[in-house]
Order: C-alpha cells, then structure tokens, then sequence
C-alpha cells in the first residue's frame, strides 16, 4: 500500500510504516526517545511495537490514564514534568502510541515542551487512523468541553498499522467507523454506498487509505481551517455538545467519540433537510444507516436544554454566531450555515421518532 503525502509529513501503513520509522531513527540523531502510552496501548501494543524497532534505543515510557477524562491541563502538566525529570532536550522525541487521546495529548505536550519538540504519532484506534492521522490537530480538553486549548501543528511521519485494531472490541470499532461514514456523507456517495455495506473489520486497510485520502485532500487545500476544511466538522456541532454532556454527566453513560458523531449526523442532517435541500430520501438513509449501527439514545428535556447551552463554546464560532456544516446532498456540504433556534427540538424529536 502506497505512502500518503501531506503538506508536511507522510503517513506509512503497515511494514513500510515501520521501515520508515527505522530509517528515520537511523538518520537523525534524538537525544532521546520518549513513547507516550496508556495502559491499555502499553499492556496491547508497546511490546509489539519495540520489536519492529531496529537500534539499542533505551525507550523513556510515559504512561497515562485511559479515556477523555485525561485529555487535560493537569495531564499535560504531568507529562511535562516526566520530559524534564527524563533530561528531555530540544532534540528529543515524543512517539504517540494510542488513540486519539494520545495522539491529541500528546502532540500538545511535545509541540509546547521547550517550545517544541519533534513527535510522531502511531494510532492504534480506528478512530484515530482516520481521523487524527491528517491535519495536525493537537489539543486538550477544558473541563467537559472538547478540545478547547490546543495548537495545529505537524508531527515527523503518521504510522498506521492496522495489527492494531486486532486489539479493539466491536464497540471501539464502530466509533471510528462514525467517522469514516462522515468521510463519504461530505465527499463521495461511491464511498457512502461502499462503506454502508460493510460490516468486516477485519479487513479494513483500503477503507482506511480512502479515509485518510479524503481527508488529506481536504486539509492539504485549507491547512488552517479557514474555509473548506470546515467540512470535516459535519456532525460534530451537535455531536461534540452531545459528547460534552454525556461526559459532565454523573447520571448517564460516557458515549464514545463516534456514538456521539452518529448522534450529531442525524440531527445535523435533519436540518439539512429543513434548510439546505438535503433530500428526504438521502435523510432517511443517514437515520437508517447510523441508527443500524449505533443504539439510539433517549433525550430528556433538560438533556436538550444543556446540549444546545454547550453549543456556544463551539470552536468554529465567530462574532457571537453558531456555524453550522450542512449538506445540500451526499458528498455535497455547505459550510457557515445558521440555525433558527426552533429547529433544534424538531431535530431532536426526528432522532428520537421511530
């Protein structure tokens, strides 16, 4: 499987990614080498990972908490720390093996640790395969709220091995297929239609490569998120609030990543509906598609109430306004769309009709 160039990096897949990592390790002289894990990528993946390593590197191993509720200042402040207890220089580096907790953490501490050291990040989830992969993304969370303290910046090289997702149960799986469907809803129906059928994840090499692809295209024509690249954000609207919620709440169950996307999608294309021309038809595919997929979540009223509060602290407002990516069909997005208010409970009682 062929390499994919970025503006600034490449991203490897399987054996090459490996060749390719030893090759830069041989050409460039660390100081030292830091790996970021969890205990899940350090009990599933470390290991795995060193033997393909060629080199006597004695590995500096940094360990985190697994999920959302690490993605903090606090947690940076850790890892900061450990750099330095560990004599981490300029010239050293930071590998990121985990998902996209990891790989969004850890950029953030490597890329303001000396005011910037060298990083590169090994997904291991699918979720981060294709979506932390491309564009740089770095960042932490503020309390529940997603993603709010951060910088865009490159790693070296993204190595993504699929042996990986061997170690994810089907759960974990379909949250990063959320946003793969994503990929398809905002650039291509062929995509779409190939994607809604598949229920094989044991084979995903080629829908991964598409992923990263369509994403890379987009990120490569708008790298800093003042345009086009607004469309990968389709679903994530609504879909981060719900995300935020559910992690804030003490009564209800932390939804992963994707679960709240499949949420998001649906309602974003619900308004879709009622204001950019999204078809009927194409409207009642998405709900059918995701909610195949995805257990359907009940909303109170007082769910919805603190879900729309939370809209205000999305990242793509401006002035004061709340910007919207919808779709005027599949693989056609309209982006910097505002929504009457009225039509957000009417987006919620879509989701939740039979």
């Amino acid at each position: 499987m062929d390499s994919i160039t970025t503006s600034s990096y490449t991203v490897h897949f399987n054996q090459r990614a490996y060749d390719a990592l030893n090759e830069h390790l041989a050409a460039t002289a660390y100081s030292k080498i830091f790996i970021l894990v969890d205990e899940n990528t350090k009990r599933d993946c470390l290991e795995g990972f060193k033997k393909h390593i060629q080199g006597d590197f004695d590995f500096g191993i940094l360990e985190i908490g697994s999920g959302e509720s690490q993605k903090t200042i606090p947690t940076c402040t850790q890892l900061w720390e450990a750099l330095s207890e560990g004599d981490a220089d300029r010239k050293s580096l930071l590998i990121n093996l985990g998902g996209g907790v990891i790989t969004d953490l850890g950029g953030f501490v490597a890329s303001t640790f000396k005011r910037g050291i060298a990083f590169i990040n090994v997904p291991t989830t699918l979720l981060a395969m294709v979506d932390a992969s491309v564009g740089g993304k770095t960042g932490v969370d503020l309390g529940p709220l997603k993603n709010q303290v951060g910088v865009i910046n490159q790693p070296k090289m993204v190595l993504i091995i699929s042996d990986f997702l061997k170690t994810l149960d089907e759960r974990q799986l379909q949250s990063g297929f959320a946003e793969m469907l994503k990929h398809g809803l905002i650039r291509s129906t062929l995509y779409w239609d190939r994607l809604k059928t598949n229920t094989d994840f044991t084979t995903m090499d080629h829908l991964i490569y598409d992923s990263v692809t369509i994403k890379n295209e987009v990120v490569i024509q708008d790298p800093t998120e003042q345009h086009l690249r607004k469309i990968l954000n389709f679903g994530h609207t609504l879909g981060h609030a719900v995300e935020s919620h559910f992690l804030e709440s003490k009564s209800r169950k932390t939804l992963l990543h994707g679960e709240a996307i499949a949420i998001g999608i649906i309602l974003e294309g619900y308004l879709s509906n009622e204001l950019t021309g999204l078809p009927e038809t194409d409207l009642k595919d998405i709900k059918t598609t995701f909610l195949d997929r995805y257990p359907k979540t009940e909303f109170s009223e007082a769910d919805i109430a603190a879900i729309l509060s939370l809209l205000k602290f999305d990242k793509k407002n401006s002035h004061g306004n709340i910007n919207f990516v919808l779709l005027e069909k599949i693989g056609v997005p309209v982006i910097d769309v505002k929504i009457p208010h009225e039509l957000f409970g009417r987006a919620f009682a879509y989701y939740t009709e039979p």
